[in-house]
């Protein structure tokens, strides 16, 4: 398994930006695809976004789409969610998840800790 740490969380207005970043370990990192879940009270847990380990296959959540980009350095076993134009209905707690399958978007085996993510308006 890959060990994920979430971080870059916060509280901001809406309209703002933030950037998650989720750092692995593992010399096995680059095999993974990478998501980004998010859970909000009371409402089932979401993909947001995914990314394939080469970067070549994308995924957005449709909500999001066109704001939030996701991406990931391999050199650095990290990956990352920049978040633009923040709406309130974006206040969640966020994953990062290592092991997504592409093809059926199904969670991997590996999380985060989470990361509060909060959008005022």
């Amino acid at each position: 398994q890959v060990r994920l740490v979430d971080s870059g969380g916060g509280l901001v207005q809406a309209g703002g930006s933030l950037r998650l970043s989720c750092a692995a370990s593992g010399q096995t990192f680059n095999t993974f695809s990478m998501g980004w879940f998010r859970q909000a009270p009371g409402k089932e847990r979401e993909l947001v976004a995914a990314i394939s380990w080469l970067g070549r296959r994308i995924y957005y959540l449709d909500s999001v789409k066109g704001r939030f980009t996701i991406s990931r350095d391999n050199a650095k076993n990290a990956v990352y969610l920049q978040m633009n134009s923040l709406k309130p209905e974006d206040t969640a707690v966020y994953y990062c998840n290592a092991g997504v399958t592409m093809s059926t978007l199904k969670e991997g085996d590996s999380w985060g800790q989470g990361t509060q993510v909060t959008v005022s308006s």
